[in-house]
């Protein structure tokens, strides 16, 4: 499946800088096929959540590795919708489609299926340009080093999930035992995290990371909450190497049963790798069940 308008011939299969380099595809485990718009994605416990469903930023950053590779440009943005869940043992296939390749930029998409079902739907723009007036405008957090911050504990431990492999500590918010009702008054959290074997220069491993603003609904209502993503965006600013990333996690707004929010991902020594924005549903733990209430 691909439609390629005039510009520059793509370059299946390829690495783009290191864009593609430093284990994000051997984590995920996408594979190339004989048709070099078609990559297939086995789902495996390591890419889901504790449900046995896909984890969203798995599902995101596979995409943006299979367009990256097949356009052999670097993403600049990328937006999933998720339609469907993707369970432990399903193989996806995953179809690129390079809709335009211009002299710079390449706008692609890809749909992502479980034989004739849609699970989720990815566009993004990818190429780079020799510009030099540059800057970052947000303010990072102030928060203790990664090692000082106390381990994030998961409700119901990480085994048999994405959870075993990305390590977390709380930065800023409150432990589990502390959610009392109250709301925060600004909406904002910060968890330190990284994923070992992964470099922080691949696009696809920020996309993992950055899917964290369910955790930060909980956080902002101050209730034992969280919720499933309907959509991410991961815009890339610069990729440097760091051994942490800080997640700036910020809650816009809760209503109708939905909640918004943003995350921007901080390298170590502030510099600002890229942006994650959310609309998720807004669901609360029910401790006895161990699962996830409207």
């Amino acid at each position: 499946m691909t439609g390629v308008s005039s510009g520059p011939p793509s370059i299946p299969h390829q690495v783009s800088g290191a864009s593609v380099s430093g284990g994000a595809r051997a984590f995920l485990g996408l594979q190339p096929t004989h048709n070099p718009f078609r990559w297939t994605l086995p789902v495996t416990p390591s890419l889901c959540t504790w449900t046995g469903n896909l984890f969203g930023g798995a599902g995101l950053g596979a995409a943006i590795e299979a367009m990256e590779a097949t356009s052999g440009r670097p993403v600049i943005w990328a937006t999933a919708q998720y339609l469907s869940f993707a369970k432990v043992g399903s193989v996806l296939d995953l179809d690129v489609t390079l809709a335009v390749n211009g002299k710079a930029t390449t706008q692609a998409r890809v749909v992502v299926r479980q034989g004739n079902e849609e699970i989720l739907t990815v566009n993004g723009a990818f190429g780079s340009r020799d510009i030099a007036d540059s800057g970052s405008f947000s303010v990072r957090p102030i928060v203790a080093d990664p090692l000082d911050c106390p381990e994030r504990r998961h409700r119901f431990g990480n085994q048999n999930s994405i959870n075993e492999h990305i390590h977390s500590r709380l930065a800023l918010g409150r432990e589990m035992e502390e959610l009392d009702g109250v709301a925060s008054e600004d909406g904002r959290s910060a968890l330190w995290a990284q994923l070992p074997g992964v470099s922080t220069t691949t696009a696809a491993g920020l996309a993992v990371l950055g899917d964290f603003v369910p955790f930060g609904i909980g956080q902002a209502l101050g209730v034992r909450a969280g919720g499933s993503s309907l959509d991410n965006t991961l815009r890339v600013v610069r990729l440097v190497p760091t051994e942490w990333v800080l997640l700036d996690i910020r809650i816009h707004a809760v209503h109708h049963g939905f909640g918004h929010g943003l995350v921007h991902l901080w390298a170590e020594d502030g510099t600002l790798l890229a942006t994650a924005s959310q609309s998720t549903t807004v669901r609360y733990w029910d401790e006895a069940s161990r699962v996830l209430r409207s």
